[in-house]
């Protein structure tokens, strides 16, 4: 029997430690090909860094994975979403059951690792509520997910989802009414964190008219520049370079980028990105079985 695996998106991602910062505290993956049996996946998060937030590298990098094992099962569902009631029942999934099952499983493992790698405890001290044990995990996150028939992110705290849609027209569809102030935002760590969690739905009847660039960044990218314009024009400029030059230019040019981004903000900073070719020539991987 012979299968053919379809890659329809070309990704590309790096992130650089800030200036000063003890770690880099950012993680991110894009993994995928973008068909029904290996959904695209993409997702940064940004540990918080201070020191009430001792572990956030290692929150992020919970929340990514989490995030990641979620997805992908989300994506395989939506193979059968032509399916009377099948789109709605995901749409309700996605607003509703994934930021609760992802908070969840965060959770989870943020507290498995705190019993593994408690703090040595003063004599007498309390045992800390669970809260002030996930404070110390507390990170971000944005992810998303793409098949042939469905783009869905998700979103708690700072950063930012761009999208260039088939057209050309920039959109920011998870931007929240108003920015968050200084430091603060959300976090997974938060007391009821599945709340705070923002949801871009988005079923894709024909998929040529679907997004061509997609591209997720910590908030170290978008505070280097002194406006919201100067991350949009960042943007534009990236799908430019992207379709006259490829995603191989890009792809070596990134870490410069990042880390002149990261001098400005002084903040780790992260990017990762998946590009559909207008044009795109299938790469095919052929596998040969029994």
């Amino acid at each position: 029997m012979v299968t053919l695996g379809v890659r329809r998106w070309e990704t590309l991602g790096d992130s650089v430690q800030g200036v000063g910062k003890r770690c880099n505290q950012d993680w991110w993956t894009c993994e995928g090909g973008g068909s029904f049996d290996e959904p695209l996946v993409l997702a940064v998060a940004d540990g918080h860094g201070s020191a009430a937030h001792a572990r956030s590298e290692l929150g992020a990098r919970f929340a990514v994975d989490r995030f990641t094992a979620l997805a992908v099962s989300f994506g395989r569902a939506a193979r059968d979403c032509h399916e009377p009631g099948r789109l709605s029942r995901l749409m309700a999934c996605a607003r509703d059951d994934f930021p609760r099952a992802l908070v969840q499983e965060w959770r989870t493992v943020a507290l498995g690792h705190w019993e593994r790698h408690r703090p040595v405890a003063d004599d007498g001290a309390a045992e800390p509520e669970p809260g002030a044990k996930l404070l110390l995990y507390g990170t971000t996150l944005i992810g998303a997910v793409l098949t042939p028939s469905l783009f869905v992110a998700w979103q708690i705290g700072d950063g930012d989802l761009a999208v260039v849609e088939h057209d050309g027209e920039l959109r920011r569809p998870l931007a929240p009414a108003e920015e968050d102030l200084g430091d603060e935002t959300e976090s997974l760590c938060g007391a009821q964190a599945w709340r705070a969690v923002r949801t871009h739905w988005a079923p894709l009847f024909d998929e040529e008219r679907g997004p061509r660039l997609v591209v997720l960044s910590t908030d170290g990218l978008s505070k280097s520049f002194a406006s919201a314009d100067g991350y949009r024009e960042f943007v534009t400029g990236l799908d430019g370079r992207l379709t006259d030059r490829g995603a191989a230019d890009v792809r070596a040019a990134l870490p410069q980028w990042l880390g002149q981004a990261a001098q400005y903000s002084g903040d780790d900073t992260t990017l990762v990105a998946a590009l559909r070719p207008v044009h795109r020539a299938l790469e095919t991987e052929q596998k040969t079985g029994s």
